[in-house]
């Protein structure tokens, strides 16, 4: 259950309104999605993410896919369902398979127990990789 209602689409203007049309055109979508709408309640938020997430998901070093899966892989291990779907989605969108996607799931998973295990027990850093 949601906190504050988001915001409607319909009522928007000025920079919330600029910064919905420029998500809608760069994703090719009709419709804003509800993270977008709650951010909405702060323009100056809702632009500074928008630019963000434009910015860093953009092809670079990584390709955006990979991008996407790193994005999934966090949310995860951050266990936030609305990202963890979201960006499953666009993962798929941008070329992701079904099988890359289990992959991921997979590796985060074994990530994230080894990473317990490693604070659990304290081990030391070898000094190879330091």
């Amino acid at each position: 259950m949601y906190i504050f209602k988001t915001t409607s689409e319909k009522n928007v203007k000025g920079k919330v309104k600029k910064v919905f049309n420029d998500i809608k055109k760069t994703r090719k979508i009709t419709k804003i999605p509800n993270f977008w709408k709650s951010l909405a309640h702060n323009p100056d938020n809702l632009e500074r993410t928008w630019n963000s997430l434009k910015q860093i998901m953009k092809k670079g070093a990584l390709d955006p896919v990979t991008k996407e899966l790193i994005y999934v892989a966090v949310s995860i291990t951050n266990n936030c369902e609305y990202c963890i779907r979201s960006h499953t989605a666009a993962a798929k969108k941008k070329g992701a398979t079904d099988k890359m996607i289990k992959e991921m799931i997979e590796v985060a998973g074994l990530a994230n127990q080894n990473n317990k295990l490693v604070a659990g027990y304290q081990v030391e850093v070898d000094k190879i990789y330091k």
